[in-house]
């Protein structure tokens, strides 16, 4: 797996990574045995990125990869995220930008993952109640402290990130980008290019669709998360299904699967650009990384945007609710 650097402070990382969210929750029933044998598998092919994220169970994701990489400490570069609050009495969600809350959440993370410094801390949604700059504040307390290396956000606005970037450098953006989430092309992309930041694209399978094995809305466990998506609702769904299959046809023709070529196209966007698919069983990580070898044309970039363009997908990426704490 070749390296990529995310942003110019000097953090390099595998140029795919491992999303290991859906070992804990959302994606069907986890399998922490397996989970674990992903993430040594993932080493074993070079990938050494991994991302989680204290709402992920929630708690549960982050001692479940302080538990895999226990003893391989400095092999890997560990991405977590703060901000999302999962709470009982919010059954929505709440956000949390506050200073005082940054600093227990990074406690609470390292305690659970077993680790000293944390190497990209993100917030994971913009808390409209608490000035930016006040977050990332505390933020970069938490660096000069020595508990983190880099700094990320997540879903945040163009305007957010220039605000954020000018307390303290930020490494990486993290949002969702694949052949169906192309939204960042318009203004996220250049803002992060011409602050000199990474990307890291979470989704860049359109949470399983591009994969080309969901076939029916039936396929999902009545707990999945995708049941509430709209993209996976009503005709949003056949019509997404089409565009699935479009994909798939180029595949066949490439020798690839689905999955390969969705990737390859994110990681032919750029060098500046880390995607983090997830998945939870070593079948599937295997066929991911295998995207990393996979070079694709001009010509087949072209066909691809004909397949794909902007704005092909059909529904909003998340219910009403959801999307409001998105590009905050």
């Amino acid at each position: 797996m070749e390296k990529r650097k995310l942003g110019n402070q000097g953090l390099v990382v595998s140029a795919m990574g491992l999303g290991c969210v859906g070992m804990s929750e959302f994606y069907g029933e986890p399998n922490d045995d397996e989970s674990i044998a992903t993430i040594h598998r993932a080493l074993d092919l070079g990938i050494d990125f991994f991302d989680t994220a204290d709402a992920y169970g929630p708690f549960l994701n982050e001692e479940l990869v302080g538990k895999a990489l226990r003893g391989r400490r400095h092999e890997v570069v560990i991405g977590t995220k703060f901000g999302a609050v999962r709470d009982p009495d919010f059954p929505q969600g709440r956000i949390d930008g506050r200073p005082e809350y940054v600093r227990a959440a990074c406690e609470a993370s390292l305690k659970r993952l077993g680790i000293e410094t944390i190497d990209l801390y993100y917030q994971h949604r913009v808390d409209p109640n608490v000035p930016i700059e006040e977050t990332v504040g505390a933020m970069a307390q938490l660096v000069r402290a020595g508990k983190v290396r880099y700094l990320g956000l997540s879903e945040a606005s163009p305007r957010t990130i220039r605000r954020a970037h000018a307390v303290h450098p930020i490494t990486a953006l993290q949002t969702e980008y694949s052949l169906w989430s192309r939204e960042p092309e318009d203004e996220i992309l250049p803002t992060v290019r011409e602050l000199g930041m990474g990307f890291v694209a979470y989704s860049p399978l359109g949470h399983g669709l591009l994969s080309g094995r969901i076939r029916r809305f039936e396929d999902l466990a009545e707990d999945d998360f995708r049941r509430i998506l709209p993209r996976f609702l009503g005709e949003n769904f056949q019509k997404n299904l089409d565009l699935a299959g479009r994909i798939e046809a180029m595949a066949k023709q490439k020798s690839c699967t689905p999955s390969q070529l969705a990737l390859a196209w994110v990681m032919a966007r750029g060098r500046d650009i880390v995607p983090i698919p997830g998945t939870k069983r070593r079948v599937y990580l295997e066929e991911n990384a295998a995207a990393g070898g996979l070079l694709l044309s001009r010509d087949e970039l072209t066909c691809i945007d004909e397949i794909a363009p902007k704005g092909v997908a059909a529904g909003e990426r998340y219910p009403e609710w959801m999307m409001q704490a998105v590009n905050g």
